[in-house]
């Protein structure tokens, strides 16, 4: 694939990553035991599976934070560190400290501190870029607003924001809708499924198979990646029981594929 016109200094690769037997660990213990899948370009790809399954450890490893312990894992056709200053990473959850005087158009300014440098002056286009992402999220009336002022939905937008203002070709977000009020939620989606359109990937972690069905490619997670692929051929009842356990999804039918027994269906 081939990114468009608002990426066209960069040659979009088929894939995004590519994995061969890539084994993850934290110290003794194994986060995602031997796995082998390929993530492509340009689209978005949802990680979904049960807590612990090693969903983040993964999002992590394709940013370059968690090194590889066994096999191999490449990352728009580099090593994973190699390849960071073409992603844009927002953490699940990012602390700041009440007392931080920071506000939220500083605060999205910071993503732009990799192409300019840390405190230098902002040039014409960075402004614009931080501008720009701002009005995406719909955020530009709080920009004065100081952290700790906003709600938590509102502080989750100004990170993702904070993510797009990067340079930025492959945008990777942990759990960005989780228990946001229907407003973020909305604003989030809406950037989540719009980079597609601007010639950028992005992989996101959920819980929500919902979000995983309006996903272009699927990877199921449980201590190992379960299965890769499109959403009607990972999502189905076997995969899924076989991640999320026997039993787990007794009385909820979606991603069955057989339509007459799901109840999001038509």
């Amino acid at each position: 694939m081939s990114a468009n016109g608002t990426a066209a200094s960069w040659s979009a690769p088929e894939l995004l990553a590519e994995a061969t037997d890539l084994v993850l660990r934290y110290g003794s213990h194994t986060a995602l035991a031997a796995s082998t899948f390929t993530i492509p370009f340009e689209g978005v790809t949802a990680v979904i599976g049960p807590n612990g399954s090693g969903k983040s450890t993964l999002l992590h490893a394709l940013a370059g934070l968690v090194p590889v312990a066994e096999g191999s894992l490449r990352v728009l056709g580099a090593e994973p560190r190699e390849a960071r200053s073409q992603i844009g990473y927002v953490l699940q959850s990012t602390v700041v400290p009440a007392s931080t005087p920071i506000t939220v158009k500083e605060t999205v300014g910071m993503g732009r501190y990799p192409a300019v440098g840390f405190f230098r002056p902002f040039r014409t286009r960075d402004r614009e870029r931080v501008a720009k992402a701002m009005r995406r999220l719909g955020i530009e009336d709080l920009a004065g607003r100081h952290l700790h002022e906003l709600s938590g939905g509102q502080r989750q937008r100004v990170y993702v924001a904070q993510g797009i203002a990067q340079d930025h070709r492959v945008l990777l977000l942990d759990e960005p809708l989780t228990g946001l009020d229907l407003v973020s939620a909305r604003a989030i989606d809406d950037l989540i499924h719009s980079e597609r359109s601007r010639g950028h990937s992005v992989v996101l972690t959920t819980h929500d198979l919902d979000e995983a069905r309006a996903a272009d490619w699927v990877i199921l997670v449980s201590g190992r990646v379960v299965a890769a692929g499109p959403p009607e051929q990972v999502c189905t009842r076997h995969n899924l029981e076989v991640a999320f356990g026997l039993g787990a999804l007794h009385g909820w039918g979606g991603f069955v594929n057989d339509p007459a027994h799901d109840p999001h269906h038509g």
